[in-house]
């Protein structure tokens, strides 16, 4: 696992890359974030999250995001989610959008930005 710690606007970021995709992997990832950087916004590429993730009746994806919403840390997926077609997908990637939690983003640029402009 790669960390790059980030400073915008006075916020931690983290962003990282890593070849581990499983809802330990996701644990471990937060507390390495935090004990590592300090940072409880976390920046992800959307090729290390695993294809199961989007599929929402796997629970993979509730797994994970009660995982850092737990532990207090945000975080902002960037990448291509136009293949997908399934309706509660888009509809859970629009209501994500729409909190303050966790966030999915076409680039890493967005999603610094979106991690920076939240509380």
């Amino acid at each position: 696992m790669n960390i790059e710690h980030l400073k915008d606007n006075g916020t931690g970021i983290a962003v990282v890359s890593s070849d581990k995709k499983d809802v330990q992997s996701a644990l471990e990832l937060t507390m390495s974030v935090k004990y590592e950087t300090g940072a409880a916004k976390i920046v992800l590429d959307k090729v290390l999250i695993c294809e199961d993730f989007f599929i929402l009746s796997t629970g993979i994806a509730g797994e994970i995001l009660q995982k850092f919403i737990n532990y207090h840390v945000k975080v902002a997926i960037y990448g291509d989610y136009s293949n997908y077609t399934s309706k509660p997908l888009k509809d859970f990637i629009y209501e994500s959008n729409r909190g303050k939690n966790f966030f999915f983003v076409a680039t890493r640029k967005e999603a610094i930005q979106k991690l920076t402009e939240t509380q």
